[in-house]
């Protein structure tokens, strides 16, 4: 049975991820952030936080990024002296990150942004349900 568009979940998925992505992307434009930028920032700002200054891995790794793709986004994020990459002391081949000054005025506003965004667009939900719903489909061997 072939299920039509409007009864078809990965299609609704794929409108609805659209239009999420197109009102996130309005959001940071203003910020002058790309959605993955604002990824890797808010990730690398909330590590930072929690005193851990993560390798170019570890941040792919909580983002759930492409190890190559993070590198080249860092690599922009740092031209705009939003992260710094230190040399690691235990592994001076390894560069740690470090959200500069700047990111880290720049990354409260962006989440708060992004969750303006959220906010509206799962507002149709409840918050709970969101949460639960999408944790599945994100992790679903948990």
């Amino acid at each position: 049975m072939v299920l039509g568009p409007g009864d078809s979940p990965g299609f609704l998925l794929w409108h609805a991820t659209l239009r999420w992505q197109r009102d996130i992307a309005a959001a940071l434009t203003p910020l002058g952030l790309t959605h993955v930028q604002f990824v890797l920032l808010a990730c690398a700002w909330w590590l930072n936080g929690q005193g851990e200054h993560p390798n170019q891995l570890a941040l792919a790794r909580q983002a759930g990024t492409d190890v190559k793709m993070t590198s080249q986004v860092l690599r922009a994020l740092e031209n705009k002296g939003l992260i710094e990459r230190e040399v690691d002391p235990a592994d001076t081949r390894a560069k740690r990150l470090r959200v500069t000054d700047s990111g880290t005025v720049l990354a409260p506003r962006a989440i708060a942004a992004v969750e303006q965004v959220d906010a509206r667009f799962f507002q149709p939900v409840a918050v709970g349900e969101v949460v639960a719903l999408l944790g599945r489909l994100a992790h679903p061997e948990t």
